[in-house]
């Protein structure tokens, strides 16, 4: 099997975390996700640490060079015999093309998973979320999402375009989307 860079992309709380996480321990593919580097920067007493808390805690995306610094770091950190996973380094619109041009570069095939679900599901996950996990930014619904049609929808139609998206059905129970994306991904 060739080596591969998969990224995943949809909606907050539509299970991104989750299925990079279950495809990982499938395939050993290790994973890289902005999100927790973000959330690592937090934590951080230093004046990055505390603007990155604050545009996290307000349910804002981060400045898209920030995103693709973490990115080409992890990226340029994987062997070209290893397969990777990406979660949330694609989101914007400068962040897809230089996702596109950064494989193309490399020579690396890659796949854009988008994980769908409707903003309903997305507002009932992120409330169970902000119960179970306490995660503050989950209580920026509205605000998250509509960055997400700001700027991570027209980022999706560049990846359609480049021929590497596949949509996933988000609306099941997690194991059903693991067997789906691995159905697509050709891993059985």
């Amino acid at each position: 099997m060739n080596t591969r860079a998969i990224f995943f992309i949809g909606k907050p709380g539509c299970g991104k975390g989750t299925q990079a996480k279950l495809l990982s321990e499938k395939t050993g593919w290790p994973i890289f996700a902005s999100g927790k580097l973000f959330r690592q920067i937090a934590q951080e007493d230093s004046p990055v640490g505390r603007k990155v808390r604050a545009e996290n805690d307000a349910g804002e995306l981060q400045p898209h060079w920030f995103a693709m610094y973490l990115y080409l770091q992890s990226l340029f950190s994987v062997p070209d015999n290893t397969s990777v996973i990406f979660d949330g380094f694609n989101r914007k619109v400068l962040e897809a093309n230089l996702v596109i041009d950064s494989m193309k570069w490399l020579g690396r095939s890659f796949t854009v998973l988008e994980i769908k679900v409707s903003d309903e599901e997305v507002r009932r996950r992120l409330d169970l979320r902000r119960e179970t996990e306490g995660r503050v930014d989950d209580s920026a619904v509205d605000e998250r999402l509509k960055e997400y049609k700001e700027y991570t929808e027209p980022a999706i139609e560049l990846f359609r375009t480049a021929g590497a998206l596949i949509e996933i059905n988000g609306e099941q129970v997690p194991e059903a989307i693991a067997a789906d994306i691995r159905v697509a991904l050709d891993l059985r």
